[in-house]
Parts: structure tokens; C-alpha cells; sequence
């Protein structure tokens, strides 16, 4: 859990889903800090963005009483959105930013300019980047954990267990995607960690020319995740054998369009 949290927000109908997950990852008294960056210097324009941005900053203020969480809104003017958000993120010495993907109806393309990306490669806070199906999943079945190596990074590990027990408790499944057989016998059973939580491990073995090929591993991803009959599907940095980091600009953009379920993607702080 974090106790402080940036979410950078374009439009209003953004910021109730986006506090209610936030909340989802906050630690007891901890804070919220919504930011909206208008992207533009020019006197007349912001003088009228920033008449409108009360469509933002109320809704912000009304979620985190309906919460009982503490939000702070925050209204900025940059023509470097990305270089803002990182700028906000770093004076107010925030744990993690949460931001989504969003759409351009011409390109379909989920991310609008460099502003995911730019924050995703150069914070130095917790990044976390979640899919719409996310925002709108009002209850979570199972926490799906893929890792190409043997096991994920602890921090993920930690993030997984505390969104399931935030949902009741439900089971954690780590997806191990690698190029070793299982060792002979029966399925390794279920254990519990020391917080209560289910944890089940899975193994699939994948071809090498596969696994080589970067733009296969959505598809990987998700065939192991249907497997599991879905669930929040939570990706996180894996270099090992999938041959550097995951989270790049094209493996989010190929894994969310394609994901039929809910899908968090954590990177650790620089």
C-alpha cells in the first residue's frame, strides 16, 4: 500500500473511478492528490480551462468524502504535461503515480502524445497504469500474476497480496512463463501467505523462438491468463528471458487492446 498517491486526470468523467481504485491502494490516512495540467500558456485559453477545471476539482473533493479519503486537487498550467505531472510527483514526495491509458478515436491509439510514456520511463515514484475494464470491475475474482522468470519481484508480490485482501481475500495465482518443464509430479499445491492470502502457482513452458519474439508476449500473457479464467491481471518489469524490460510504450498498447479482463501494470521506482 501507498500512503501517498498522484492521479493525473484529463477529463472529469475520469476522476470518480480513478480515486475509487486509488483508495483501492492507500494506506489508512494517506492522501490522494488529483492533478490537472492544462496544456497550454496562453492567457485567454487558460483562463478558460481554468474556469472549467471546477468540473474537476469538485468531483474530486465529493469522491474522497464519499470515501472517507483524503484528495487533494491540484490545477496546473504547462505545455510540458508529462514534465508537470513528474514535477508535482517529485515536491510532493508522492509514493506512486495512477494514471490510464486513453483513447484517440482516429489512431485508436491508447496513449495520447508522450504523456504516458515520458511519466512511465522518468518517474522515480511507483508507476502504476491501469486499463479501463479496471476502472469499471467493481469486484475482482482472482489476481493473476504473470512473471517470465521464476519468481516475481517482491514489490509485485506485495501489491497482489494487498489487492486481494482488499477484495475479500481472493486467491493470488502466480503465472510463471518459462522454458522449463514442470518437474515431474503432482501440481504444487495451493499454501497461504502470512497475511491470509491464497497463492497457487502455475507453470507453462514456451517455446524458445516464441519467447524471443517480443511481440508474442501479450498473446503469451493472456492465453495463460484465460487458463485461469481471468481475472486482474497484474504485469509488472521482467527482463530475464523475455529480453529486456516489458513495460514499453508497444507491449502496453498490444496488451491493452487485447485484454478481455482487467489489467494493472506496476513499474517499480526508478
Amino acid at each position: 500500500m501507498y500512503r501517498s498517491i498522484l492521479v493525473p486526470v484529463q477529463v472529469p468523467s475520469e476522476v470518480e473511478p480513478l480515486i475509487r481504485f486509488a483508495s483501492t491502494l492507500l494506506e489508512t490516512d494517506g492522501e490522494i492528490r488529483v492533478l490537472h495540467v492544462i496544456p497550454t500558456t496562453t492567457l485567454p485559453e487558460v483562463a478558460r480551462e481554468w474556469r472549467s477545471s471546477v468540473h474537476i476539482v469538485v468531483p474530486a473533493h465529493e469522491t474522497g468524502a464519499a470515501l472517507d479519503v483524503r484528495v487533494e486537487p491540484e490545477v496546473r498550467a504547462a505545455t510540458d504535461v508529462p514534465g508537470e505531472i513528474l514535477d508535482s510527483a517529485e515536491s510532493h514526495g508522492v509514493e506512486a503515480i495512477l494514471l490510464t491509458l486513453r483513447g484517440d478515436r482516429r489512431s485508436r491509439n491508447p496513449f495520447v502524445g508522450r504523456t504516458a510514456t515520458g511519466v512511465l520511463h522518468h518517474a522515480r515514484s511507483a508507476v502504476l497504469v491501469l486499463n479501463r475494464l479496471a476502472l469499471a470491475a467493481d469486484r475482482m475474482p482472482r489476481v493473476l500474476v504473470p512473471t517470465f522468470r521464476s519468481d516475481p519481484p517482491a514489490s509485485r508480490m506485495k501489491l497482489a497480496e494487498d489487492i486481494a485482501l482488499r477484495y475479500d481475500g481472493v486467491p493470488v495465482i502466480l503465472m510463471s512463463l518459462g522454458l522449463r518443464e514442470p518437474a515431474p509430479g503432482p501440481e504444487p499445491a495451493e499454501t497461504q501467505s502470512p497475511r491470509g492470502v491464497p497463492i497457487a502457482r502455475r507453470v507453462s513452458v514456451v517455446s524458445p523462438s516464441i519467447l524471443g519474439r517480443r511481440g508474442r508476449l501479450p498473446d503469451l500473457i493472456l492465453e495463460a491468463a484465460a487458463r485461469e479464467r481471468y481475472g486482474l491481471l497484474l504485469v509488472g518489469e521482467d527482463a530475464g528471458r523475455a529480453g529486456g524490460p516489458l513495460l514499453t510504450r508497444r507491449f502496453l498498447e498490444a496488451l491493452f487492446r487485447a485484454a478481455p479482463c482487467p489489467v494493472l501494470a506496476l513499474r517499480d521506482p526508478l
